[in-house]
């Protein structure tokens, strides 16, 4: 099979995914088999779309919504619990389905210990989520499990148990660094980000440095580095082994994230090759673990982190070795530039589709942090396991240089979230796409700079108009925040979403820099988190509330007054349930008893 085969052979696999026509199963699975007898390609190309299709099909079939009722028994935890809000949050299989599961009080405390392949015996009520969103589907979760009490719990079989105490381990060894580096420490190392602040997951989101916090490829790779003198005492046969077991367990241990599945299958395929001394290009290797990825589990191209992990790929496969060739420099920073252009370039269309925009940001960002997060996740998976085995003043000492590395990583994102470049929408991607066509295109030094200077141009494009743009008197943003402005004074009135990480992206996008007001609505828990994490990333400065409310340094406001603030007049029109506000601009009003 030629790489083109292999290529058509994955795009029919996800087509026939997302098709998921009732195509009959046996007649499909006997095409296929015919197609490996007789060795067409081309039939067996066919044979894949439409053994895909019906794998799809009956895949959706199996996301049987289920009537309310009761649940008493023991589940199986498929992923590890996440704090949200005051709740905790995990996916959980019993009875044959997996469930999205929420528990609260008592019950979220029982769980916040437990990891994944853990086993709870629980009682609480289950309920189908209507309408279920595709993020949900990709996971097998057609129904939530609301958990009332845990009675009791175990560890999972021996595999889990090895995988929670190496994570348990390399985490106790790296309690010396801060909470906010703890938790990047650990989505570095293995993929775990649950703990992360809402400013620092934002400042990561604004600076496109997400992927870094999931395993990829490259950490696939440290880790076979990592256990290369063991494997290489074996014969041919054993080395293949020990690989596969090194592949599997490290992807156990990562919980098997869509990317981790790509990467993971992607080394065994490659490490079936050498085992077979057949030659196996990149593209090829990556064309068979997806098309292998969607026959085992067609939902999988509804995920969105498996599609940009593919993406992400396969930009750095076909562009990266020639754009590196193109560039001048030392050659280890053409290189790096050179991935990092690719893989941006390749998932800009679907950040844009999916979440509206790729940050103009991420390219600095990522040049200046990547080269460093490799490092931190082989010295985690090496000294920083002897830090946890023996802790103590050697464990500090270990991790001295993790602590200085994540803080320049964590400095990177946080200057990225600060500097208002701006988001790269469609049409500024095709401005930035013909001015990459015409560098690469150009031949004389003169015409290759002016393409370059054109590039450069579409690039700062959205930061010069975030500063020029007159912004509306009144927005309501995406989340239902509601932001007045006028002459530099900014007022803001939280929403009804409890998640503070929509609220700080919702204000970053919309080129919100300083607050002068904040007016919490309803004075919750929830909305005094709110406020801290915004008054962490920016200026706040008067914070209004309504009676009894539970945000310290709030002052608190009645119906009929009113808050005069820079060239803004807010009036309160009501303070139960909720502060309900008018705002004015000063000039058109009387104002009377201001506070």
């Amino acid at each position: 099979m030629s790489d083109r085969h292999a290529v058509a052979l994955a795009i029919a696999a996800m087509a026939g995914a997302w098709w998921s026509a009732a195509v009959p199963l046996i007649p499909a699975i006997a095409l296929v088999a015919a197609a490996l007898v007789v060795r067409k390609p081309w039939v067996l190309v066919v044979g894949v779309l439409l053994l895909s299709s019906s794998l799809g099909a009956r895949a959706w079939a199996g996301l049987d919504p289920l009537e309310p009722a009761a649940f008493e028994g023991e589940a199986a935890l498929v992923s590890d619990p996440v704090p949200v809000g005051e709740g905790m949050r995990v996916f959980v299989r019993a009875g044959g389905r997996r469930y999205e599961a929420w528990a609260y009080g008592r019950a979220a405390r029982d769980l916040s210990d437990r990891l994944a392949g853990d086993r709870i015996s629980v009682t609480g009520s289950i309920r189908p989520i209507q309408p279920l969103p595709d993020y949900q589907a990709a996971r097998h979760v057609a129904n939530r499990l609301n958990i009332d009490r845990v009675h009791h719990y175990r560890d999972g079989p021996f595999p889990f148990r090895m995988a929670n105490w190496l994570r348990r381990t390399i985490a106790r060894g790296a309690q010396t660094l801060d909470d906010d580096r703890l938790a990047l420490f650990t989505g570095l190392s293995y993929g775990d980000d649950r703990h992360q602040s809402p400013v620092v997951s934002d400042d990561f989101r604004a600076a496109g440095l997400t992927h870094l916090l999931a395993v990829s490829g490259q950490n696939v790779a440290f880790v076979l580095i990592l256990a290369r003198p063991l494997i290489e005492r074996f014969d041919y046969r054993g080395r293949w082994v020990l690989t596969l077991g090194a592949i599997g367990f490290f992807a156990l241990v990562t919980r098997f994230e869509p990317s981790v599945l790509r990467a993971s299958v992607m080394a065994a395929i490659a490490a079936t090759a050498t085992l077979l001394g057949r030659e196996a290009s990149s593209r090829r290797v990556l064309a068979l673990a997806v098309a292998l990825l969607v026959l085992v589990d067609p939902l999988l191209v509804h995920s969105v982190a498996f599609r940009l992990s593919v993406a992400a790929s396969t930009g750095i496969i076909l562009w990266a070795p020639r754009l590196a060739e193109r560039l001048r420099g030392p050659r280890i920073l053409a290189d790096a530039l050179a991935v990092t252009v690719s893989a941006q370039l390749a998932v800009a269309p679907l950040l844009i589709a999916t979440f509206g925009g790729v940050p103009v940001a991420s390219l600095p960002a990522n040049l200046l942090a990547a080269p460093v997060a490799g490092p931190i996740m082989m010295w985690s998976l090496s000294a920083g396991l002897v830090a946890g085995l023996v802790g103590g003043p050697l464990a500090h000492a270990i991790h001295w240089p993790t602590d200085l590395g994540i803080g320049w990583i964590q400095a990177v994102a946080g200057w990225s979230a600060s500097a208002r470049l701006g988001e790269l929408r469609t049409l500024h991607l095709i401005a930035v796409a013909i001015g990459a066509g015409g560098w690469w295109l150009a031949r004389g030094r003169l015409l290759r700079a002016a393409a370059a200077l054109g590039l450069t141009a579409a690039l700062l494009v959205p930061a010069v108009a975030l500063r020029i743009a007159d912004p509306p008197f009144h927005t309501v943003l995406d989340s239902g925040v509601e932001v007045w402005r006028h002459d530099e004074t900014v007022v803001v009135v939280l929403g009804p979403s409890r998640s503070t990480e929509r609220l700080l992206e919702d204000l970053r996008r919309a080129g919100v820099g300083a607050v002068d007001l904040a007016v919490a609505d309803r004075g919750t828990k929830s909305q005094r988190d709110q406020i801290r994490s915004l008054q962490e990333r920016m200026h706040v400065g008067t914070v209004i509330a309504p009676p009894a409310h539970r945000i310290g340094g709030a002052r608190t406001v009645r119906n009929g007054q009113q808050v005069l603030v820079g060239s803004l007049v807010v009036e309160v029109t009501s303070h139960d349930p909720r502060l309900a506000v008018v705002v004015t601009p000063l000039a058109s009003q009387i104002v009377t008893g201001a506070v």
